[in-house]
């Protein structure tokens, strides 16, 4: 990874340093009876109630009844929800270990699309895998879609952490596993890198070489 000019580093968190896996969402969607979920959700686009979700102009349980009425099903808020989650895997501790490091060299921020729900699924996981309460202590700042109102790949999103920090785009590194946000983030001159057929550790590799 060539660092040189960089100053500023901003992560995506699901499927860079969040283990996903989409699939275990979609078959647990399918097993309550929506059988073309993958036509409403995936990894690349996703219908309008899902990005309402993740701006944060609906509320969980707001979420839970649009997506009754979307397919027509009787499942309880419980139901849904352990299905959304289904897709939450684990946090390796090397990535702790790594973002620490970055930390103590550059600024780093996290840019996540997310709602409500999976914030709640996923602090479990970083309480087991990390021992940490949040993801705040491994980074400069923290920025969650439906907190902020504005999600990737729109440039507000951002342009509002580049903005909040004072980041030259120029000066501003960008991870992240959709190519959608990736594009977005070049669209307002940020060098972005797409996290595809490698990991956040093997990429910053060289780096870590001088923290052993």
């Amino acid at each position: 990874m060539e660092l040189k000019g960089i100053k500023n580093i901003i992560f995506d968190l699901g499927g860079v340093l969040l283990n996903l896996d989409f699939k275990l969402t979609q078959q647990a969607f399918i097993n309550l009876g929506i059988a073309d979920f993958e036509g409403y959700y995936s990894k690349a686009k996703q219908v309008g109630v899902f990005d309402d979700f993740e701006t944060g102009t609906i509320s969980e349980n707001e979420f839970c009844d649009e997506l009754r009425a979307l397919w027509g099903i009787s499942k309880t808020n419980a139901e849904i929800i352990e299905a959304w989650n289904s897709m939450l895997l684990d946090f390796p501790i090397a990535r702790k270990k790594l973002l620490l490091a970055l930390k103590s060299k550059f600024s780093t921020s996290l840019l996540s699309n997310t709602n409500e729900t999976h914030i709640r699924g996923f602090i479990p996981i970083l309480k087991a895998d990390l021992n940490e309460d949040s993801l705040s202590p491994l980074f400069h700042a923290v920025y969650y879609s439906n907190e902020i109102g504005f999600r990737k790949p729109n440039a507000a999103a951002f342009e509002h952490v580049l903005a909040q920090n004072n980041y030259l785009a120029s000066e501003t590194l960008f991870l992240d596993d959709s190519i959608q946000h990736i594009e977005g983030a070049r669209k307002c001159g940020i060098k972005a890198v797409h996290i595809h057929k490698t990991t956040v550790e093997d990429l910053f590799a060289d780096f870590l070489t001088q923290f052993n």
